[in-house]
């Protein structure tokens, strides 16, 4: 009766997270396939059954396409660009120097703001009229430089990637920083007496103890970069044209704005089978490594 109970209580406590967790993510993936062979609207029940019809005019369409390389243009600066900087700055706030907890809150405090609050902040800076940035420009001399950033096609999507980069670099930084307090720290001692310089203490002891880290948050922002809707959508909503739209983006105008909900949900399951793929591939790549090494 003890061991019945001692079950049910942790059952207990996990149902609510459970039930959100189905309701939201589980059971809508299934849905979203099935919405997938009907010409639906979004309203009246899905009747229209197309078959594959809406999976060829995905691959036909070239919004599409657009939208997905966009989403790739996203994954790779987030490897190369977001999960790096976090890192560095995990390292920098994981010193022991002079205002480093004063920093540790700055750097802290994209994170704290809504994506709603962050889209509406960066779409004022980049105004092109009375904006802070082309304001800072013009007050350094520097006026060729000038650009209705957000109206732009050549530079609307970069302007669009670096407010999320933004918002994101303080994220990677605070898991970094707390993989690098869980290292041991006489690996580090043994590294200096064997006269290891500081490049090579971080070369030998700390990325290998971090491979862990750096595999999740890679995976983390695959998913989150092919994922990206509320902060684009705010800023410009996928303009101008289509040139900073994203699958998400492309997704929510095809079902909401032309109630194309059909085909809006092919599109996600286009997103779905993508995130999943290029999650496997880098959790192989990384498994890969670890047999390697």
């Amino acid at each position: 009766m003890r061991r019945k109970y001692k079950l049910l209580t942790p059952l207990l406590f996990i149902t609510p997270a459970l039930s959100l967790y189905l309701f939201y993510f589980l059971i809508p993936i299934p849905m979203s396939f099935y919405f997938s062979f009907f010409d639906w609207d979004g309203y009246s029940p899905p009747e229209t059954f197309v078959g594959f019809d809406n999976w060829k005019e995905m691959l036909k369409d070239d919004i599409f396409w657009n939208s997905l390389i966009h989403n790739f243009v996203f994954v790779i600066l987030t490897l190369l660009i977001q999960i790096p900087l976090g890192l560095g700055l995990g390292l920098l706030i994981s010193m022991r120097l002079k205002g480093m907890s004063f920093m540790r809150t700055v750097y802290f405090f994209p994170l704290l703001l809504s994506s709603a609050a962050i889209g509406i902040l960066w779409k004022m800076i980049y105004e092109p009229n009375f904006g802070a940035l082309n304001a800072f420009l013009k007050a350094m001399k520097l006026d060729s430089l000038t650009k209705p950033w957000l109206g732009d096609y050549s530079t609307a999507l970069g302007a669009v990637y670096a407010t999320t980069s933004w918002q994101w670099i303080p994220f990677y930084m605070i898991v970094f920083a707390a993989a690098i307090s869980e290292i041991p720290r006489e690996l580090y001692e043994a590294a200096k007496l064997d006269g290891a310089s500081s490049w090579q203490s971080f070369l030998y002891v700390t990325l290998p103890c971090l491979k862990g880290t750096i595999m999740v948050t890679a995976v983390l922002g695959i998913t989150g970069s092919l994922k990206y809707f509320d902060l684009v959508y705010i800023m410009t909503e996928g303009g101008p044209g289509n040139s900073t739209d994203l699958l998400a983006t492309y997704m929510y105008k095809l079902a909401f704005n032309s109630h194309r909900m059909g085909y809006g949900s092919t599109v996600a399951c286009g997103l779905f089978i993508v995130s999943f793929a290029l999650s496997y591939i880098v959790y192989r790549v990384y498994v890969k490594g670890v047999e390697v090494l």
